[in-house]
This record gives structure tokens, sequence and C-alpha cells, in this order.
């Protein structure tokens, strides 16, 4: 290696799977050079979250980093770590500063068949990661009385409408975006989609809200034109539909191709996805800025309930397949970027290894009711983790 990669450290499980990923997958065979950020709760805490801040900093520095799975604490966990405050979620933070769009794509194998038969290839879901309900302001109205939407410029513009006239108690939500956000994540997008070369869908319901989701769209198809004559070159598409229709279409097809979403159709289908190709430890998860910077991970969470069982000494079988893909996506990206064939070789045949021992049916025990046509053998983590690497040596030998 010669740039490194910046290292974000996390919680929980996950942070137990990290070490042994790295002490058993990567630095026997990887001269690592990476620069460390821990962003597991207590430091954030200690640090007042500006850990997360200078991750961030240095992912826009260096070009592309690796995360592990975080805590963003609730009532519970602000009284478990005794902690200061309840720090926002770092994924949140680390995307608003980056202006990034989250990409999610299952890990698939044969022996486990998609719920969704007509599925052939993975679905990638596209995550707008900004403003609408993630951003809103909510009133609870306890009386009869009159909601409005107002908007004052600072040159004077002033717009009013009404919500609605109550005549009872009720909710109100209101809900942003900006249109420098929704650039940026069209551009995110397509620079995706030509990355992979898949063909990239998008949807709203610009049919109801005419002028938000309407606003989505018209950008989407003004920056398209930047990039019309590279997909052609490529051989894809851009293919705009309403939502409606995109989850009818998508449960037809054969898959292959980047679903982009707003943000909360984004969160809810991904999930979707990832659940009917298998499980949401098979999901790799990549945050794209406009700019072209990279930040790998696990789609899933800290795997609190396997961490409680490991602090009494039972064994665990937690499935460390998306951090491992978080980590050799890093890499591939790492050495493409700084012209090192043999990382990205390195990259490929860690994955690579993975599959040789999934297809052997050596497994965690999430994956071992999914099969078909194999019969599994369930390994608890580490030993999961060195039959990878028996494989992982085979294949460099």
């Amino acid at each position: 290696m010669t740039t490194p990669l910046v290292e974000m450290d996390g919680d929980e499980m996950t942070r137990i799977l990290w070490k042994m990923i790295k002490d058993e997958l990567i630095l026997p065979f990887v001269d690592l050079k990476s620069e460390y950020y821990d962003l597991g709760l207590e430091y954030r805490d200690k640090t007042s979250d500006q850990v997360t801040v200078d991750s961030a900093n240095a992912t826009k520095k260096y070009g592309v980093a690796v995360k592990c799975a975080t805590i963003t604490p609730n009532v519970q966990r602000m009284s478990e770590y005794n902690l200061h405050e309840m720090w926002k979620s770092p994924n949140g933070t680390i995307r608003a500063m980056l202006d990034g769009t989250v990409f999610r794509t299952p890990i698939t194998i044969p022996s486990i068949h998609p719920a969704v038969k007509f599925w052939k290839k993975p679905i990638t879901i596209a995550r707008h990661a900004y403003g609408d309900v993630y951003r809103d302001v909510e009133i609870k109205a306890n009386e009869p009385g009159v909601a409005k939407l107002v908007f004052e410029g600072e040159n004077g513009q002033r717009e009013e409408q009404i919500i609605h006239t109550f005549k009872g108690p009720g909710v109100i939500q209101g809900m942003h975006n900006t249109d420098a956000s929704i650039r940026s994540f069209a551009h995110s997008c397509f620079k995706y989609a030509l990355d992979l070369k898949q063909t990239i869908w998008f949807a709203t319901k610009d049919t109801i809200s005419k002028k938000y989701d309407g606003r989505f769209k018209a950008i989407f198809e003004e920056v398209f034109e930047e990039y019309k004559d590279a997909f052609e070159k490529a051989g894809i598409e851009y293919f705009y539909t309403l939502i409606d229709d995109a989850v009818a279409r998508v449960m037809r097809s054969e898959g292959g191709f980047i679903w982009a979403c707003k943000n909360y159709d984004g969160d809810v289908m991904s999930d979707m996805v990832s659940t009917a190709f298998g499980s949401l430890a098979m999901m790799t998860s990549v945050l794209v800025s406009p700019d072209g910077k990279y930040e790998y991970e696990a789609a899933h969470g800290t795997v609190t309930r396997h961490y409680y069982k490991y602090l009494k000494g039972e064994e665990t079988s937690t499935n460390p397949m998306a951090t491992i893909f978080a980590w050799s996506g890093a890499f591939r990206k790492r050495g493409e970027l700084d012209n090192l064939p043999e990382l990205v070789h390195y990259a490929d045949e860690l994955e690579a290894a993975c599959f040789d021992t999934l297809n052997a049916g050596i497994v965690t025990k999430d994956l071992a009711n999914l099969m078909e046509g194999v019969t599994p053998v369930v390994k608890n983590s580490a030993d999961f983790l060195k039959a990878i690497r028996e494989n992982l040596e085979k294949r460099l030998a």
C-alpha cells in the first residue's frame, strides 16, 4: 500500500469481529497502512463526537475509508454507557459531511435462493442520505386550528399554504430537501452506475407530490444530460418511473441493476432486498460522494445480542461476511486509485475465498436454514474465519 485507508473502528460484536478479521485475513497478507479512528461509543463520548468529524475529514483527504458498525445511542444506551449526551448517528454525520449516497448490494451464493423466484442477479439500492422524514419537524395539534406552510425568503418572497383546518386533535409534519443535495445524489448515482456498468432506475411519486418529488425528477433528468454519452458507450440506461410501478417491475425483474430511491424509500427497500436475498448480514454498503470519495461498511448493526453472549464467555456464530466485504471493497478501490494491481488481486481473492467457504457448506448459524442443495456445517465466528483463511492461502499460493 502507498496511501492509507481511513479505518473507523466500531462497537460491540462487530468490533470484536473487526479485530478477528484483521488478525486472520488482512495483516498476514497486506502491509496495511491505515489512519485509525476509534468510533466506539465510549471514545465518541470522550471526544464529544469530534472523532467522528475527524474521521470524515480524513476520508475527504484520503478518498477511501472502511467503517465498522457503530451504536446510535438511545435513552437506554445513555444509561448503559454513562454518556454525556445522546450523540447523533455517526453514519448520519459522515454522510452529511461527504454529501454522499448509500449503495447497498446483497452478497449472493447459489445455495441461497432469493425469496422472489425471478431474481437472478443482485439488486443494488441507492439511498439518498439527506432530508425528507429524517430531517423533519413535527407538531402535535391538541385542539382545533389551522396548520400553515410558510416560506419567507431573504429577498422578500413570501408564500403561504394552508395544510389543514383541524376540527380536533391531529399531527403535522414538515419535510425539506435542497437542490444541492438532490443534485449530488444524482451525480453519485450516475457515477456509480458507470463504475458498475449497470442500468439505473429512479423512482418517486411526482404524480402526487408534483413540486417535491417533481423536483427530484427534474434534477435527475437535468444531471443525466452530463452522463448520457458515457451511458450509451457503456451500454447502460437511465430509467425513471413512479415508485409503485418500480415496486411492481422489480418483482418481475431478473435484477442486476441499481434502484435509486429517496431517503425513506431507500431505507425500507434495502431491508426488503437484503431479506429477500437471504440475510442483512450478507448486505454490503458503500457511501459514495459526488466528488468520488468512498466509505465502505456493513449494512447491519453491532449485533448486540451476540455481544452480550460473548461477554459471558459463550460461543457465538456471528456472520462476518458484510464486514469482510467492506474491507475487500476498500482495498479494491484503494488499489484502483493508486494503480496497485496486487492489492486489487488480494481483494478479489479474499472475496473468492469467502465464496469457496460458503459454497462448501461451511457457514455461520444464520445461513444454515437458508441453504438448499448443500449440507451446511455450522461454525463459530473464529472457526469460520479460519476456514476462509485456509481457502485464501490456497488461492494466493
